[in-house]
């Protein structure tokens, strides 16, 4: 479920060179670019729909949810709640129904700690405010599918996947665009935050690893390592041979960016990206430990630069 986007695609696109038996449940308005090529059985429908769910899982042995409505920067978070958090339920009820070996869900680093100086786990707590209303419904959409693990029998594991670079982001994702507008030479600026990053592919396998050998109940930190902003661009920027961002904009500055962004949002009536939400989860982001992971799942994380050149190189290569 949700084979439409950057993670589901390349989820279903391994699970398809693996030799697996694929189905994949999109909505009839979805944009398939990234799946369109591979041979894979398809079921159109709604997370709201029950009958829809119950016929896409009939038959199935595992569930991959990929679905996720990340616009932190929403006037009006209903829609967050909605598909994050009702429409998840919906789902949940049907793959209870279903008798899966394994539902994997995607979650977020967003619903870890933040950490005192060591690297966080997954047993740390949630304990930061300031996220918004994104970060509120995502912690709840992974308490729900733990809750059902706990109390409903559903085989579900939490993947906590933190920022993904790689090819194939089509839409693209909002940190995606940042590294076309690099890669084109186009952004001479660097951001003055770190962040957890990994590669698309990396994630995607840690999920197909997830469905053979997670503990169901249990999350995983799914993340190669810590990187600035500076260090991404520059990977980007070299990658391509475009010229690397040398001008830095520090955190005041993308505050007061942010607050003005949120005021033209709610004078204009319209709901604009640069919100003031994501500053402070960028901000807050600390250093993670993923050897429950690597010792779990059999995780190994390839080096998550080759992954940034590999985003560049996409975004390069695209037809203009």
């Amino acid at each position: 479920m949700g084979a439409s986007g950057f993670l589901g695609s390349h989820v279903t696109r391994q699970l398809v060179a693996s030799g697996a038996d694929v189905r994949v449940m999109v909505r009839e308005t979805s944009s398939t670019k990234g799946i369109d090529d591979l041979d894979v059985e398809r079921h159109y429908g709604d997370i709201f729909d029950d009958e829809a769910l119950r016929a896409a899982m009939s038959g199935c042995d595992v569930v991959y949810y990929c679905v996720v409505d990340a616009r932190m920067w929403l006037r009006d978070p209903a829609p967050l709640f909605r598909t994050n958090v009702d429409g998840l339920r919906h789902v949940l009820d049907a793959a209870v129904e279903s008798g899966l070996k394994k539902f994997v869900f995607t979650s977020t680093t967003g619903t870890l700690a933040v950490g005192d100086g060591t690297p966080v786990t997954e047993d740390d707590p949630h304990n930061w405010t300031g996220g918004g209303p994104y970060i509120e419904a995502r912690v709840q959409a992974e308490d729900l599918v733990l809750g059902y693990a706990r109390d409903k029998g559903l085989p579900g594991v939490a993947m906590c996947i933190s920022t993904t670079y790689g090819p194939g982001d089509w839409q693209p994702t909002p940190h995606g665009s940042m590294i076309a507008q690099v890669a084109a030479g186009r952004f001479p600026f660097y951001l003055d935050f770190s962040s957890e990053v990994v590669g698309i592919e990396d994630a995607a396998r840690a999920m197909l690893l997830a469905a053979e050998r997670g503990r169901a109940g249990e999350r995983y930190i799914i993340s190669d390592k810590y990187l600035s902003t500076r260090e991404v661009h520059e990977i980007a920027a070299d990658a391509v041979g475009a010229t690397r961002p040398r001008i830095k904009i520090p955190l005041p500055l993308l505050y007061a960016g942010a607050h003005a962004n949120d005021l033209a949002a709610k004078l204009l009536r319209r709901d604009l990206p640069f919100a003031v939400v994501g500053i402070r989860m960028a901000q807050l982001m600390s250093p993670l430990d993923h050897s429950k992971a690597e010792r779990e799942l059999g995780w190994e994380p390839q080096p998550v630069e080759e992954s940034i050149r590999k985003a560049a190189r996409f975004f390069v290569d695209l037809p203009r």
